[in-house]
C-alpha cells in the first residue's frame, strides 16, 4: 500500500481565493449599503467582514497543507 501523497500548499491559488472572498464580501456589503442608503459604508463593512472571511477560506482548503 502507497502511502497517500502529502497536501501542497499552492500560493497563487490561495492569494486568489482570499481575493475572491474579499471581493465578493465587499460586494454583497455594496448592495446592502446601497439599499439603506449609502453603499460606501457597506463597501466598507464588507471589506472588514471579508478579509477574515477570506482568511478562513484560505485555512478551510490548504489547511491540511501545514499539518
Amino acid at each position: 500500500m502507497e502511502p497517500s501523497p502529502r497536501p501542497t500548499f499552492n500560493p497563487a491559488g490561495a492569494g486568489g481565493l482570499l481575493a475572491a472572498a474579499t471581493a465578493a464580501s465587499i460586494g454583497v456589503g455594496s448592495l446592502i449599503g446601497w439599499a439603506a442608503g449609502n453603499w460606501r459604508y457597506g463597501a466598507l463593512g464588507g471589506a472588514v467582514l471579508g478579509v477574515p472571511a477570506g482568511v478562513a477560506a484560505v485555512y478551510k482548503t490548504y489547511g491540511d497543507a501545514f499539518k
